[in-house]
């Protein structure tokens, strides 16, 4: 089912308040059938609880969702049959197998028995664990876990699924592995897919359109190949210690459409980077200015985030990860 206007997700000012803290602010965007649809940005930026009122966990304090043709707030019981959800933390239960840790999740579904047994094989073989089904959780690699939480998803043929930072905690290895899952399922299944993440290479590889959020609103939305275009030009990386000094001076040159100062490092976007360089190089003589290192690349999500944000994305755990985490614990235990 979808919306009227034909979309599978519809997001109008959609808010979250905690007390004075507005986690959520005003988010309005649509998501088409099939489609995986990303949420950028750092831990605390308003991802998860964004998800969270999608999912039904948390009531929006304003603003509406529709999910697969249901209101997010007025019909919950709807939403939540017509969804899968991959959580952030863990939530299998290690004194099962994997295969029963299924069974389990078709049953709270009221998948029927026989259907539930195909089903259980089915996704048991997308995420290639036919020959792990019948060990016990806690013998599972958390590359495992994270793919049987994702099959557990799929178990009642949900419309959507959400995927709530689904490669966090894992090496860059399983992570790739887990990206391929992920693209395997959207093409063989069609399914919906929002995922939550604060890894770059994550979002320009699996999303169709990314929305960059940060402080509870989006930033910008659009394809990623179109996010990087936006920057139209090289980027040149320059790390020096007098980064204001050079600044000054570079700000003058005309090649130089955009310059951003952090972590003592300067960012410069220009056309034709390779003719920028050696004057870059020139100037910072000029000033008795040392180069400790400088780079030539082209655009990525980082600079495209870097360039709305004025700043990188943490990519490390915030010492708070959110107030909508530890309410959503609460509610779901």
């Amino acid at each position: 089912m979808s919306t009227q206007n034909g979309h599978v997700i519809e997001v109008k000012d959609l808010t979250k308040m905690f007390g004075e803290l507005v986690a959520v602010d005003k988010l309005s965007f649509t998501v088409e059938e099939g489609e995986v649809f990303g949420l950028l940005g750092p831990n605390g930026a308003g991802k998860t609880t964004t998800l969270s009122m999608l999912c039904t966990i948390l009531k929006p304090s304003s603003g509406t969702g529709i999910v697969n043709g249901f209101d997010i707030t007025k019909q919950p019981s709807e939403v939540r049959k017509s969804i899968g959800i991959v959580f952030q933390d863990p939530s299998i239960d290690d004194r099962l197998t994997g295969r029963e840790n299924l069974e389990m999740h078709a049953n709270l579904y009221d998948v029927p028995r026989v259907e539930a047994k195909k089903r259980i094989e089915e996704v048991l073989e997308l995420v290639e664990l036919e020959d792990k089904a019948d060990f016990l959780m806690r013998t599972y690699s958390g590359g495992m876990r994270r793919r049987l939480e994702i099959a557990r998803g799929l178990i009642h043929y949900p419309k959507v699924l959400f995927l709530d930072e689904p490669t966090i905690g894992l090496d860059p290895q399983t992570r790739e592995h887990i990206w391929s899952y992920i693209s395997k399922l959207n093409k063989r299944e069609r399914i919906t897919m929002i995922l939550t993440t604060h890894y770059l290479e994550e979002a320009d590889r699996l999303c169709e359109r990314v929305a960059i959020i940060d402080y509870g609103k989006i930033l910008t939305l659009d394809t990623p190949k179109r996010l990087k275009e936006e920057l139209e030009g090289d980027i040149i990386s320059v790390k020096v210690a007098a980064t204001r000094e050079l600044s000054k001076r570079l700000k003058e040159m005309e090649l130089i459409k955009e310059l951003r100062e952090h972590d003592g490092e300067l960012t410069l976007v220009a056309k034709n980077g390779s003719s920028l360089i050696p004057r870059v190089v020139e100037t910072a003589a000029g000033l008795g200015i040392h180069i400790e290192s400088m780079s030539m690349r082209e655009p990525t999500l980082e600079d495209v985030f870097l360039r709305y944000t004025g700043r990188e994305i943490r990519d490390e755990e915030s010492e708070n990860r959110g107030m909508a985490v530890s309410i959503r614990r609460r509610r779901i235990r």
